[in-house]
């Protein structure tokens, strides 16, 4: 049966890299959000199609592009040695996790908020030009509290699926005991060992915290947007 300890790291761990990841989605997520709703460029069909990828392709398969990309002999590794500089080790790392977490987490936001600047009526955005405010001030004194739901709805689910996130964090960080054991891994080894007691204890654990998570969340949208 596991411990208390046994059960602290990896919990810990999981929601350290759900944060982590949604806070990078925020700060990458909304301004290409932004861009994508009332942006027409070259290549905006190919964008858009890159971010949303993640959602469709089996998260194996997203791990494996990540470990062509981070790996030592990755794409970013090469790179980094011919310029002459040491190529760090992501690979099997709690930092793994995190961009793991992030890439498969991005599309959630980028698509709800998306929705929700296309959705700001355009003649208060002109209102808001015509009264002399720049586009920055435009974008955050009009457009982010109008579309603040979407934008909220998009970073719950973005942390919700960082946070139930297995397939490509097998792929990048590994499942190494006390390193990089989220909960999901944690289930995992709990039911190919056998160990069922374990595995329901900390399935009921990890429901338990999702679901409060997400109540809290609720909650937190109806006291922001009323």
């Amino acid at each position: 049966m596991t411990a208390l300890a046994d059960i602290a790291f990896p919990l810990r761990l999981s929601l350290q890299v759900a944060l982590l990841a949604t806070v990078a989605v925020a700060v990458v997520g909304l301004p290409l959000a932004y861009l994508l709703a009332t942006r027409e460029f070259r290549g905006k069909s190919v964008l858009d199609v890159a971010v949303t990828l993640p959602l469709v392709l089996p998260p194996i398969v997203t791990g494996y592009y990540l470990l062509l990309i981070i790996g030592r002999s990755g794409v970013l590794g090469r790179a980094l040695t011919s310029a002459g500089l040491p190529a760090p080790q992501l690979t099997f790392t709690w930092q793994a996790a995190v961009i793991a977490s992030f890439v498969v987490a991005l599309p959630f936001t980028v698509k709800t908020a998306r929705a929700a600047f296309e959705a700001v009526d355009p003649a208060l955005v002109a209102t808001s030009y015509t009264l002399g405010r720049s586009e920055l001030a435009t974008a955050g004194l009009v457009m982010a509290p109008l579309a603040l739901r979407g934008i909220l709805a998009g970073l719950v689910l973005s942390f919700a699926r960082a946070l139930g996130e297995f397939g490509a964090t097998i792929m990048v960080a590994g499942n190494i005991p006390g390193r990089t054991n989220t909960m999901p891994l944690e289930i995992y080894n709990a039911v190919v060992y056998g160990d069922w007691g374990s595995a329901t204890l900390l399935v009921v654990l990890f429901t338990v915290v999702s679901a409060a998570f997400l109540f809290g969340a609720n909650r937190l949208a109806k006291a922001v947007t009323w």
